[in-house]
């Protein structure tokens, strides 16, 4: 086993809806030998709720970390893998688990995998799925495809687990970007956008679309950092071009 991989995994969940459900997502955690669990805008519960159905998981339960928006939840996360019964045509998708299996634990050999979890009623919202360099699904009955909560994050954990224990060598990928670094780089990006007037129609749109090409990039910190000095130099350039306009009238 690679333990050390296995603590670089985050299982976040955003907006859970049911005590019952965290505790068996922990249940299944402690199951597969993961550890890292976040709750975002969870429903409100007590360890006592979580420990009837996660039976001497206290040391799970104790490394809970909570938090009040999904930003912060992933702002340390090299990697984030959305989950959704359905699909997704506008982001990158897979419904192999079981071939990404090994490609998530290279990604955990330099940095934080985050499992995003969507709530119960309808999974992840628009602003969710941007945040997801990938959007994973179970090859389930098309009739009858939503998977709950804790069955969906088992499944996913017993296959990281399975691809480590089978002897998988997980070569080191290159560093990458944290989320935090790449939405300052979508947010300075989308301000200089504005500032040369580039948006002909709808922003979210084109920002959609940025996003996706960043996250199939697998942009380094250093590409983010060239990348926030272009945005920059775009905007000071914007500003110079106002003020002589402004100068001339």
């Amino acid at each position: 086993m690679f333990p050390d991989f296995f603590e670089r995994v985050i299982v976040i969940l955003h907006r859970p809806e049911n005590p019952v459900n965290i505790g068996a997502v922990v249940r299944a955690m402690k199951n597969m030998g993961f550890t890292r669990l976040r709750l975002v805008q969870p429903t409100p519960h007590t360890a006592a709720d979580l420990l009837r159905i996660a039976h001497h998981a206290e040391d799970v339960i104790e490394r809970i970390e909570y938090f009040n928006a999904l930003d912060a939840a992933l702002a340390d996360a090299h990697f984030v893998v959305g989950t959704a019964a359905i699909h997704h045509p506008d982001y990158r998708t897979t419904d192999d688990v079981r071939t990404l299996a090994p490609e998530l634990l290279r990604h955990a050999a330099t940095g934080n995998v985050a499992l995003l979890f969507g709530p119960e009623a309808d999974g992840l919202d628009r602003a969710a799925l941007d945040r997801c360099h990938l959007v994973a699904s179970m090859p389930t009955n098309p009739a009858y495809p939503a998977l709950n909560l804790a069955q969906s994050a088992l499944l996913f954990l017993y296959e990281l687990r399975m691809a480590a224990g089978c002897g998988e060598k997980a070569f080191p990928s290159e560093p990458r970007a944290t989320q935090a670094e790449l939405e300052r780089l979508f947010s300075l990006s989308e301000e200089a956008l504005h500032a040369i007037d580039f948006f002909k129609y709808n922003p979210a749109a084109v920002m959609r679309t940025l996003r996706q090409i960043a996250y199939r990039a697998a942009l380094r910190p250093d590409e983010v950092a060239l990348l926030l000095a272009i945005a920059r130099q775009i905007l000071r350039a914007a500003s110079r071009r106002g003020a002589s306009s402004s100068a001339e009238g």
